[in-house]
């Protein structure tokens, strides 16, 4: 037999720690209790939560798809109508192409709407929301030597105090005149119910003052000169519009505010010093464009035709001639422009060209057409100088008569007079 002796030091620590105890009291214990039970209900739900909006999400995907799908491919299913055609031979309504075409990217611009579309706007600048400062100027006609003197003194409080530092404001002056009145733009205020006229302009001269860097209180002290060939009565169709912008190197300028000043109601024959407030930048009426559009869906070809060119009157350079620069975006992706030959500047310059453009698949919806029109000397082909430029298109927000006319004729070229804006 074995014998088992128990050591009674041992067996005393043994009974110790079993009675030993955590030392809280019993509310203590329970809050813990408590706050834990409240953890894992607040876990489960939001679980029970992302599994619901992954489910949502797929199904909603899911059903889009198909409903797109079955919109691009519902009319081209064979039906059992009596119509029917030889076989190789393929006849369709323009109608109904039409409208399935329309239903197509109008689909695709919806499953696409909430992708960010950056806007592009030629040579304009971004402007800020908040215009801010003021623009000091004098301006002197010398009506002995028919001369016209514009001083661009001063701006202030271009901007706050913590952006001051790396501003490079300058200022763009355009001498403008007023010529006819516009149809394109009339047209449009004849649809809106507006009776006041548009005006076209032409610039008669512009000129950029020297970058002062590092202030909002930019001192510049430029002074231009423009002489005038007529005298009489020439102050009540000119104005002067003198844009304030931040120099950048590297990118378009920012465009900070502008000042338009009519000079036929200013008393001039002296040196008269204006301090106004910077506005928030508006277009003038430069020109007209006639263009044409045509847009074959088979081959996604589109067929961008520069008919003619109006302006208010030609350029005082008698060698002067015009080109377009245009370019087509689609789906925030820019395809390579193209240029027009130069023609000759008159009062309507005629063109007739077509310039053809391959688009990416099922992109038509979200197609901007940007022309620039540029005046160049034949005997400097160098220098160039911007008229105006226009948008024609379709925006997340609207859709331009033009774009819409050309969809509903399909494989037709459709014409229509533009404004030229600067």
């Amino acid at each position: 037999m074995m014998t088992v002796i128990e050591d009674p030091d041992h067996v005393g620590s043994f009974l110790n720690a079993s009675e030993l105890k955590i030392p809280f009291s019993d509310t203590v214990k329970y809050c813990i209790l408590a706050v834990s039970v409240i953890l894992l209900l607040v876990a489960l739900c939001i679980l029970a939560w992302q599994i619901f909006r992954c489910f949502s999400h797929s199904y909603f995907t899911y059903t889009q798809d198909s409903m797109n799908s079955d919109l691009l491919y519902l009319e081209e299913k064979p039906s059992t109508e009596k119509n029917y055609s030889a076989p190789g031979m393929k006849v369709e309504n323009q109608t109904t192409q039409s409208h399935r075409l329309s239903r197509c990217l109008s689909q695709t611009w919806f499953s696409s709407s909430e992708t960010s579309m950056s806007d592009v706007n030629f040579e304009e600048q971004k402007t800020n929301k908040k215009v801010l400062g003021s623009l000091r100027f004098s301006v002197f006609f010398d009506r002995l030597e028919s001369r016209l003197v514009i001083c661009v003194l001063q701006a202030e409080g271009l901007s706050d105090s913590g952006e001051a530092t790396s501003m490079q404001p300058f200022v763009k002056v355009r001498l403008m005149k007023a010529g006819l009145e516009g149809t394109a733009k009339r047209s449009l205020k004849k649809e809106r119910g507006e009776e006041s006229p548009s005006t076209l302009w032409a610039v008669l001269q512009e000129w950029d003052t020297r970058i002062v860097k590092g202030s909002d209180k930019a001192l510049f002290g430029d002074e231009f000169s423009f002489i005038l060939q007529e005298t009489k009565n020439i102050l009540h169709h000119l104005k002067l519009r003198m844009e304030v912008r931040d120099f950048d190197k590297f990118s378009r300028q920012t465009l900070l505010g502008e000042v338009n000043l009519p000079l036929k109601h200013l008393d001039i024959s002296f040196p008269l010093v204006l301090q106004e407030d910077l506005q928030a930048p508006q277009k003038d009426l430069v020109g007209e464009v006639l263009l044409s559009l045509k847009f074959l869906p088979t081959s996604q070809r589109l067929e961008v035709g520069l008919l003619k060119i109006r302006t208010a009157f030609p350029n005082i350079c008698s060698d002067a001639a015009l080109y377009a620069k245009i370019s087509v975006q689609c789906n925030q992706s820019k395809l390579k422009p193209q240029k027009t030959s130069a023609v000759v500047r008159s009062a309507v310059t005629v063109f007739n060209e077509v310039l053809i453009f391959l688009l990416p698949d099922f992109a038509v919806d979200q197609c901007k057409i940007l022309v620039s029109v540029y005046e160049t000397c034949t005997d400097a082909k160098s220098s160039r100088s911007l008229i105006g430029h226009l948008c024609v298109g379709k925006d997340r927000n609207l859709e331009d008569e033009h774009w819409t006319l050309m969809l509903r004729s399909i494989r037709q070229p459709v014409a229509k007079w533009h404004a030229l804006l600067i």
